[in-house]
């Protein structure tokens, strides 16, 4: 097999198309080193990427326009056209425009990676309100892509440098959280995060952590009980399922006191819970990746930005993590399988990301 077929094939949805997907899209992929370690496919159009190339004009950007799979060029960004007719784009506004596109570039980026065309996939962001409609009754890409892969369950696993946390409960109202917080999901979360700790980011064996629902993690009983009814139980069988997992910890202090540092990844109860100390403390750039696919997704960490689309001002930092994020778990996963074909074959082609997490393996022991 040559070099250039080695090189994972990774897709790039647009998002919104008035917001900052495109500009960061371009941004992330000019610098012409990103095509020495994968093959661009942007799921858009010639027109929307040329509109958005006038915001960034510094910027040297060219692509070639595939309309076929088999002739995708692996030296150069390939720009999928996913729509030919005229579009009006308006940077900064909320509109049905900005919803219809973005679905549809979904769509054909998830078709590409489920028929594999594609072996990553890298989403923009989308804007939660104007893309529902009947093919999108999601509150995110997360579940959308549950449903459209057909898995029982899957996690938002949160990435930065220095920690990893996943998520029980995604876009739930804060209201209806406990509702959630059985001892079943928990396993299922646990399961998943097991083994995409194993398969995605070479950790062999991942120590995890759980967070109490309540203040204190509820205090022996005190404040709530689902620690001692339901996470509780939920940690013990875990630990009989021969995962490395403990808890429940009281958030609070969990964070403070850096004990993040001593586990692989940490599983919260709710969205704020694990994404405000993952935003407040993690280095470098913060990464979105959805675990328990058969396929690999990641994102920025962070939204639209209506407030500065089509300005040039959009930091592409997390993006471009996300695509290398992308490009690493491609190679890992093919490193895992190689290990399982053939546990005694040296795997040459696990990247450098699998030798920092063995030293965090060491840490935490």
């Amino acid at each position: 097999m040559s070099h250039e077929l080695q090189k994972p094939v990774v897709g790039f949805t647009c998002g919104d198309l008035n917001g900052i997907g495109i500009e960061l899209i371009i941004k992330s992929l000019a610098d012409g080193r990103i095509t020495e370690f994968c093959v661009p496919v942007i799921f858009a159009s010639n027109k929307s990427i040329n509109f958005y190339r006038k915001v960034v004009p510094d910027i040297n950007f060219s692509y070639q326009a595939v309309k076929d799979f088999s002739r995708l060029n692996p030296k150069q960004i390939n720009v999928f056209n996913c729509w030919e007719e005229e579009v009006q784009i308006t940077p900064g506004q909320l509109n049905d425009i900005g919803g219809k596109y973005a679905l549809l570039s979904l769509q054909q980026g998830v078709q590409a990676l489920k028929e594999g065309n594609i072996q990553a996939l890298v989403t923009a962001p989308i804007h939660k309100k104007n893309i529902q409609s009947e093919a999108f009754n999601y509150s995110g890409h997360t579940p959308y892509l549950k449903a459209v892969f057909e898995v029982s369950d899957v996690v938002m696993l949160m990435v930065a440098e220095n920690m990893r946390v996943a998520l029980l409960t995604e876009h739930v109202p804060v209201s209806e959280i406990a509702q959630y917080v059985t001892k079943a999901n928990i396993l299922s979360k646990l399961k998943i995060l097991h083994a995409s700790l194993q398969k995605d980011f070479g950790v062999d064996k991942p120590k995890i952590a759980v967070l109490g629902l309540n203040p204190h993690a509820g205090d022996e009983g005190l404040i709530g009980n689902e620690e001692e009814t339901i996470i509780k139980p939920a940690v013990k069988e875990a630990k009989q399922q021969n995962m490395l997992v403990f808890g429940p910890y009281s958030a609070d202090a969990f964070f403070a006191r850096g004990h993040y540092e001593k586990f692989d990844a940490v599983l919260a109860m709710y969205h704020d819970q694990g994404l405000i100390p993952f935003k407040s403390l993690a280095i470098g750039e913060g990464v979105n990746y959805t675990a328990g696919l058969p396929a690999i997704r990641t994102s920025p960490d962070h939204g639209t930005a209506f407030d500065i689309a089509g300005k040039g001002k959009a930091d592409h930092n997390s993006f471009i993590e996300a695509t290398y994020k992308a490009i690493d778990i491609a190679h890992m996963r093919l490193g895992y399988a190689e290990m399982r074909r053939n546990p005694l074959r040296k795997m040459s082609n696990m990247i450098v990301a699998n030798a920092q997490d063995e030293v965090i393996k060491e840490d935490a022991e």
